[in-house]
């Protein structure tokens, strides 16, 4: 048998399963939510990293264009302008 990640050994990924599989619901949830909050986080900081002229709010728009496409992006670009006057 073999680990499903290249960077886990076996038996630390045989415990982490069995941690999961224990959990309760609400626990995997927060897991989730957790691990999806840190990915989004990274991702836009790699594109503050990358960008540093960059305002906030144009790393926001940035990371909706690359993440769920250019035409949100200018939806929530135009709805945030509407928002500002």
């Amino acid at each position: 048998m073999r680990a499903q990640s290249d960077d886990t050994e076996l038996r630390a990924e045989i415990v982490q399963v069995d941690l999961l599989r224990k959990a309760t619901v609400a626990r995997r949830a927060a897991i989730a939510f957790s691990l999806s909050e840190t990915t989004i986080t990274l991702a836009r900081r790699a594109i503050r990293v990358q960008n540093t002229n960059l305002t906030d709010r144009a790393v926001l728009l940035r990371f909706v264009a690359i993440h769920y496409g250019p035409e949100l992006a200018e939806r929530i670009d135009l709805d945030l302008r509407r928002r500002a006057r």
